[in-house]
């Protein structure tokens, strides 16, 4: 994976104040459950694939997980297709958009998720 990413850096640590300033100044919670709502909408057609074992939401996490490793490439080329960058990692194809993420985006990101669970 990775090491330490930011390693007290003082712009990150910046960049963190102001992130945690804006999450106090929204309702962070009600935001968490319209993304999950969402979630559970736009991933649910990923439950009638083959190769789909199960898919899970919790919060702002989506996961399909899948009953064989991901094709890294052809699953991040066929989600790239539909304007979503992803990182799958072993069996797993998910996400965990910003709070701010908007309806119409959110469903963006489940149909490219929907598109690299089906990439073989």
């Amino acid at each position: 994976m990775h090491g330490p990413t930011f390693m007290a850096n003082p712009l990150a640590c910046a960049v963190a104040i102001a992130n945690l300033d804006l999450l106090t100044e929204r309702d962070w919670q009600a935001d968490v459950r319209r993304i999950e709502a969402g979630l559970r909408a736009g991933l649910k057609p990923a439950t009638d694939h083959d190769g789909v074992r199960d898919v899970r939401v919790i919060g702002a996490v989506g996961v399909i997980e899948l009953d064989h490793p991901v094709d890294v490439v052809t699953a991040s080329r066929a989600a790239a297709e539909r304007g979503v960058w992803i990182r799958p990692f072993r069996d797993l194809v998910y996400t965990m958009p910003p709070y701010v993420v908007g309806d119409d985006d959110l469903q963006t990101i489940c149909d490219g998720l929907l598109a690299a669970a089906a990439a073989r």
